[in-house]
C-alpha cells in the first residue's frame, strides 16, 4: 500500500511510484504512434483515411466511463472489506489479550495458559497472510509453534484452522478442569469465533473474483475506442491528437489497471493491503501484553511501500 504525504503540483506530474504508468506505458505509446500515423496519413492521403465524425466517440466515451466507474466501484469496495476485516482482526487480538487476564493462576508459571493462546494468536495472523498470500515465508509461523502443532499445520489444507483449534483445545482443556468456568469459556469462544469469521470473509474475497464477464467486456471496450479514437480527431486537432488520445489511453487503461489491483487486495502490488505490516502490528501488541521489552519498532513503509 502506498504511504506517502500528499505531492505538491510539481511532483503531482513526475511521479512514478506507486502510479500505474509502469504498467501502461506501453497501451499509451502504441495509442500516440497510431494517431501519429493516422495524422500524417489523413494529411498525406485524405481521400484514403476515412475521417468519422467525434460526436459518437463523446457518446462511447461516457458511457465506458460509467461502466469503468462501477468496476472500479466493486473492486475497492473488495479493497476496502478486506481493510475493514484485518482491523477487525487486530481489535479481536487486542481483545483477547485482555480477555486471557483470567487465566492467571497460581503455581509456578501462572501465565503458561495466557502464553500459549497469545502465542497461537501471532501465529494465526503470520499464518492468515501466507493463506492468503501464497509464495510467502513460514517462518514467523513455525518459531512459535510446538512440534506436534506444526506438524499438523503442515499437513493441512487450511493451516489458519489448525491454529484456531490449537487454541480452542486450550481453552477446552481449562474449562475440563476447572480453571475456567462458564462465562469466561464462553467470552473466550466468541473471540474466536469472531477471528474464524475474519479469516472465512478473507477466504471469500480471494475465491471470489469480479465476474470474468465484466473484464473481458471492458478490455475490449477501451481497446477499441482507443484504437478508433485517432480516426475521430484526426480532422479537428491535428498533430494535437497524439497527445490528447494518449491521455485518453492513459486514463482509460490506468483506471482498468487500478482496478485489477484493487480487485486482488492481498497481493504484493503497490496497491494491495499491507497484511504483512498488519500482521506484524498484531505480533507486536500481543508481545507488549505479555510483558516482552524487546519489541521491534513498528513496520514502516520501504520507499513508500508498505507490504
Amino acid at each position: 500500500m502506498i504511504v506517502r504525504q500528499q505531492p505538491n503540483l510539481f511532483q503531482l506530474f513526475f511521479l512514478v511510484r506507486g502510479s500505474v504508468v509502469q504498467r501502461i506505458y506501453p497501451q499509451a505509446l502504441i495509442i500516440a504512434g497510431l494517431s501519429a500515423a493516422v495524422v500524417w496519413a489523413h494529411h498525406a492521403y485524405p481521400g484514403m483515411v476515412a475521417d468519422f465524425n467525434s460526436a459518437p466517440f463523446a457518446v462511447l466515451g461516457i458511457a465506458l466511463s460509467v461502466f469503468m466507474g462501477f468496476r472500479n466501484s466493486a473492486c475497492y469496495d473488495r479493497w476496502w472489506e478486506a481493510r475493514r476485516h484485518w482491523g477487525a482482526l487486530i481489535c479481536l487480538s487486542r481483545n483477547l489479550s485482555r480477555q486471557t487476564l483470567i487465566l492467571r493462576q497460581p503455581g509456578d508459571d501462572p501465565d503458561a495458559s495466557r502464553r500459549t493462546l497469545l502465542t497461537l494468536a501471532m501465529a494465526f495472523a503470520q499464518s492468515l497472510v501466507v493463506h492468503l498470500r501464497p509464495g510467502g515465508g513460514t517462518d514467523k509461523v513455525a518459531r512459535r509453534l510446538p512440534p506436534e502443532t506444526l506438524a499438523r499445520y503442515n499437513a493441512s489444507r487450511n493451516p489458519p484452522e489448525v491454529l484456531l483449534a490449537a487454541m480452542q483445545a486450550e481453552i477446552a482443556a481449562l474449562h475440563r478442569n476447572g480453571q475456567l468456568r462458564d462465562i469466561p469459556l464462553q467470552m473466550l469462544d466468541r473471540t474466536l469465533g469472531e477471528m474464524a469469521m475474519v479469516q472465512a470473509a478473507c477466504e471469500r474475497i480471494r475465491s471470489t473474483p469480479v465476474p470474468f464477464g465484466y473484464t473481458l467486456l471492458l478490455h475490449r471496450t477501451a481497446y477499441v475506442f482507443c484504437f478508433l479514437l485517432p480516426f475521430g480527431f484526426a480532422n479537428t486537432l491535428g498533430w494535437l491528437t497524439p497527445f490528447a488520445t494518449a491521455l485518453a489511453a492513459y486514463t482509460f487503461f490506468g483506471l482498468d489497471a487500478l482496478g485489477s489491483e484493487l480487485e486482488e487486495p492481498f497481493g504484493q502490488l503497490p496497491n494491495d493491503l499491507p497484511i504483512g505490516a498488519l500482521a506484524d502490528t498484531i505480533e507486536i501488541n500481543l508481545r507488549e501484553a505479555l510483558g516482552k521489552t524487546d519489541l521491534p519498532a513498528l513496520p514502516k513503509p520501504d520507499n513508500y511501500i508498505l507490504t
